[in-house]
């Protein structure tokens, strides 16, 4: 019984898949688009003498000619001043006419008296003096209203001392050699006093002739205490001249 089915369905599956396959391609067929029918252009072909003329050539321009220069034109000839007139002739006296009286010329006056010689300049002054008196003349005031600066007073200075009393200072020794050889004489020492008034340098100014007697002296003032010095009353250093006399009694 089975095997009496057996060809039954497979036809009919045949069938259906025959149908199936008929209505994909009716499908297909139906969706693709018909390609467009071609389209025909008719071209005509123009002679020759129809084509387009070509455009006519642009006109050439002319340079412009450079400017002729100008000419100046002749000055006018300078005007000569009119020449003066001729003097008119001077009218003859009558003969009969009594001749004019001649007046003397008044004669030109005398030349003046010249004038008296300048006096001679005085002499210059010395740097330190005063400027004289004509030259503060001449020379122009920079402002009526400024007075002209007072010149300084000069400085007061005090020149130092060794004599005072509390300064205890000692006399130099007579060197012994120098007493028993009979030497003596006046020595002149320049020493510099410094503003504490110590003594710093020490020179002789005048020999007495003695070397022994210059070098005791030398000595002497360099261990001395002294005054020192002031220029307007500040101590200040200075160089000082001291004499020392070696005299034997």
């Amino acid at each position: 019984m089975h095997r009496a089915r057996l060809p039954g369905t497979v036809a009919g599956v045949l069938a259906a898949h025959a149908a199936a396959l008929w209505a994909l391609h009716g499908a297909w067929s139906a969706r693709s688009p018909s390609p467009p029918a071609p389209t025909v252009v008719q071209a005509t072909l123009l002679p020759a003498s129809s084509a387009v003329a070509p455009a006519p050539p642009a006109p050439s321009v002319e340079a412009p000619a450079p400017p002729q220069a100008q000419r100046p034109r002749p000055l006018a000839a300078a005007k000569r001043p009119p020449s003066a007139p001729a003097p008119a002739p001077s009218a003859m006296p009558a003969p009969n006419a009594p001749p004019p009286s001649v007046v003397p010329a008044a004669s030109p006056p005398g030349p003046a008296d010249p004038a008296p010689a300048t006096a001679a300049a005085p002499t210059p002054s010395s740097v330190a003096s005063v400027p004289s008196a004509g030259t503060a003349s001449t020379a122009p005031a920079t402002d009526g209203s400024t007075a002209p600066a007072a010149a300084a007073p000069p400085a007061r200075i005090d020149l130092p001392s060794a004599s005072a009393a509390y300064l205890s200072n000692p006399p130099p020794p007579y060197p012994p050699l120098s007493r028993r050889l009979g030497e003596q004489g006046k020595v002149v020492v320049r020493v510099r006093i410094e503003a504490d008034g110590t003594a710093s340098a020490a020179e002789v100014r005048t020999s007495s002739g003695f070397e022994r007697l210059d070098q005791a002296a030398l000595q002497t003032v360099l261990r001395w205490k002294y005054v020192p010095g002031k220029r307007n009353g500040v101590p200040e250093a200075m160089w000082y001249l001291i004499p020392i006399q070696f005299v034997l009694e």
